[in-house]
């Protein structure tokens, strides 16, 4: 796990998503111009919640958000995506 500079606020998580399927089941390639947006990543950083929202991730949790859950951001050359906990799916 990366030791990020980015403490996200209230109930916002920052999640590190997970490489796209470079192969099928069945073995075959996906060129990079037809590879889905991964909707799995870990959880890096997690906010402390607030008074009405209890978090219920953590860090190191392997998590399901929507597709196009979250805000992109790049630090250091790794990509991250911050969202509230309500855009996670479910945890792994």
């Amino acid at each position: 796990m990366a030791n990020v500079k980015i403490k996200p606020l209230s109930d916002r998580v920052l999640v590190q998503p997970q490489e796209a399927e470079s192969k099928t089941a069945s073995g075959l390639i996906i060129p990079d111009t037809a590879k889905e947006k991964p909707q799995k990543g870990t959880v890096v950083a997690a906010g402390p919640g607030t008074k009405d929202e209890t978090m219920q991730v953590k860090i190191g949790d392997v998590v399901l958000y929507g597709k196009y859950s979250g805000s992109e951001l790049n630090v250091d050359g790794t990509d991250y995506l911050i969202m509230r906990q309500s855009d996670i799916l479910a945890v792994i």
